[in-house]
């Protein structure tokens, strides 16, 4: 019999025993049909299974379901050891008031659910929400964090979540992954940072391969003894966990190093977390813009929306050659288009109202993570959960931390002049989604106000990746058949770039909302700035053609995004992996 068969009986799922009762608006434990409804402490089930007794509260044994107890004295057993809660039942409404009585909301249902995530099994002490919440208690494995984070989250702050993926081998069906010896690297980090107001969150991505410097980590060993590992300069992130004996405490002290937000818990997952979690819930939908087949994480999709979970969930979040420039940032776009779409599910109606989905997402979790001993508690998680649960998901923003390739080809540094200004909105609880928003309004405004007359623009026009000949050909059209006379082609660029941008001085941006009516450029295209350009002797624009140019007047897409060099998307977004 597995766990949870121990304390249920007669194959009746968990969940199933607890309902809403429309009188109180609280989930109660539903009471054996042969047993009767008591307003004294719920029985005290045998472990007998089907057929066992069932003993009353003051003592007297009850038949099994289905059969007569023959009547006899018994001695009074003694009190269960945590007596049920005393709930006085309320008199049934009449059934002409109950009819017209109006019918819960999903959206409250939802609501109630989110509330206590795992409040059924909490309810007022009962011996079976007791044992089932000693059982989950029990699934929960825990180490210390040995001084590296704040000592625990609260709810009048800001909270900050280190979320570790270790690509440790173990767990069955997962030793074929890659190297089966592993030890164990954080693989796939995210700091969850959550505003003090609880209406915004960032989760914010950590590259494996980026170069840092690992701290000396104070560390308690299995055997409880304590030693401290010697920091490690200019080496990979993922070595700050398993190697030289590191705990998740190494990596928790490197994330302060990095980012100067300490971490107020850990939980690190293991393979079978994405496994189990997906499975859970149902599945988890993801887009794909194109066929994918690598037989390295073993993923094989075609293109369009699927719903996966299991071993199949898991190659997802592995894959990395087959997606984008086939690293370790294309795989983090991936993760996140996951985790997005997880958190989605998870906030959903068709999860939050469906008490058997609880019940695998209560084990799923407690089994797979691993975390700080000062949150090793169901009550102290769903504490935790609660508050996370108050963001909404159009407010959370999974971002990546800014970088920039190494000379080595392999691994990738920090950004560090990026990565400041992202830290800095962290740590004053600014949002992500509003960056992006008012961003967009900023850039906008750039093509607002008058408009010069074609004769008066000067433009010196600069190939910077378009085809050969482009420059030129763009000087023809525009004084042949645009009337931008004073315009001047000057060869190469110094260097080449992605999108077509448009320089110019304060002075000159009513040239340049003309120049951009004529091409077709988008606000983000315009740079405004001190131009040194001149033409004629007077001052001129700086027209420089990126390789996304098309040719004479055809329009280019806006790649603007909320923080310029920070990936980053919102959670209620669907995106399509490329």
């Amino acid at each position: 019999m597995d766990a949870q068969g121990r304390w249920r009986a007669d194959d009746i799922d968990p969940a199933d025993q607890w309902v809403l009762n429309p009188t109180t608006g609280d989930y109660e434990l539903r009471l054996s049909p042969s047993a009767g409804q008591s307003t004294v402490p719920g029985p005290r089930r045998s472990r007998g299974g089907p057929g066992a007794q069932v003993r009353s509260p003051m003592g007297a044994a009850t038949a099994p379901r289905g059969r007569t107890a023959p009547v006899r004295d018994t001695p009074a057993a003694p009190a269960p050891e945590v007596p049920g809660p005393r709930r006085r039942r309320m008199p049934e409404p009449p059934p002409s008031r109950r009819k017209g009585r109006p019918k819960k909301s999903k959206a409250k249902k939802a609501l109630m659910w989110t509330g206590g995530i795992m409040a059924f099994v909490l309810i007022g002490g009962s011996t079976a929400g007791y044992l089932y919440y000693r059982h989950l208690n029990n699934n929960i494995s825990a180490v210390p964090d040995d001084g590296a984070g704040t000592g625990g989250f609260s709810k009048d702050r800001a909270i900050n979540i280190l979320l570790i993926g270790t690509d440790k081998r173990t767990g069955k069906g997962n030793e074929g992954y890659g190297d089966s010896g592993s030890l164990g690297h954080a693989d796939t980090t995210i700091l969850l940072h959550v505003s003090k107001d609880r209406t915004n969150a960032t989760a914010l991505s950590i590259p494996r391969d980026m170069i840092v410097d690992i701290p000396d980590c104070p560390t308690t060993q299995e055997d409880g003894t304590k030693k401290t590992i010697p920091g490690t300069s200019q080496t990979r992130f993922n070595e700050s966990l398993g190697q030289s004996g590191r705990t998740p405490s190494c990596t928790m002290r490197t994330v302060t190093e990095i980012t100067g937000l300490v971490p107020d818990h850990f939980m690190v997952a293991d393979f079978n977390a994405v496994k189990t979690l997906s499975t859970a819930v149902g599945g988890v939908e993801v887009c794909l813009a194109k066929d994918i087949d690598d037989p390295k994480s073993h993923l094989k999709l075609s293109q369009g929306k699927h719903t996966i979970k299991g071993d199949q969930a898991l190659a997802f979040v592995r894959t990395r050659h087959s997606v984008g420039f086939g690293g370790d940032l294309s795989r983090i776009e991936l993760q996140q288009q996951f985790l997005s779409s997880l958190m989605r599910k998870l906030k959903s109606n068709d999860t939050l109202t469906s008490p058997s989905k609880m019940v695998d997402l209560a084990e799923a979790a407690t089994k797979a993570l691993t975390v700080d001993s000062k949150i090793a508690d169901i009550k102290k998680l769903a504490g935790l959960g609660q508050e996370i649960g108050k963001v909404n998901t159009k407010n959370l923003t999974f971002a990546t931390t800014p970088v920039v390739d190494n000379t080595d080809g392999a691994t990738v540094l920090l950004n560090e002049s990026k990565a400041k200004t992202l830290f800095a909105f962290m740590k004053e609880d600014i949002s992500l989604t509003e960056v992006k928003k008012k961003e967009k309004e900023k850039v906008a405004a750039r093509l607002k106000g008058s408009r010069a007359d074609a004769s008066e623009v000067r433009v010196n026009i600069y190939n910077g990746g378009a085809p050969a000949g482009s420059a030129q050909e763009t000087l023809t059209w525009l004084q042949n058949e645009e009337g931008v006379l004073k315009s001047s082609q000057l060869g190469n660029a110094d260097t080449t770039q992605k999108t077509t941008t448009l320089e110019y001085a304060p002075d000159q941006a009513d040239q340049a909302r003309k120049l951009a009516d004529i091409m077709g450029l988008t606000a983000s295209q315009l740079k405004p700035g001190e131009s040194e350009e001149t033409a004629q002797g007077l001052p001129a624009m700086k027209l420089i053609l990126g390789k996304d140019y098309k040719g004479a007047g055809v329009t280019t897409t806006d790649p603007s995004k909320a923080t310029d060099g920070v990936q980053n998307v919102q959670a209620d977004k669907t995106v399509c992996a490329k």
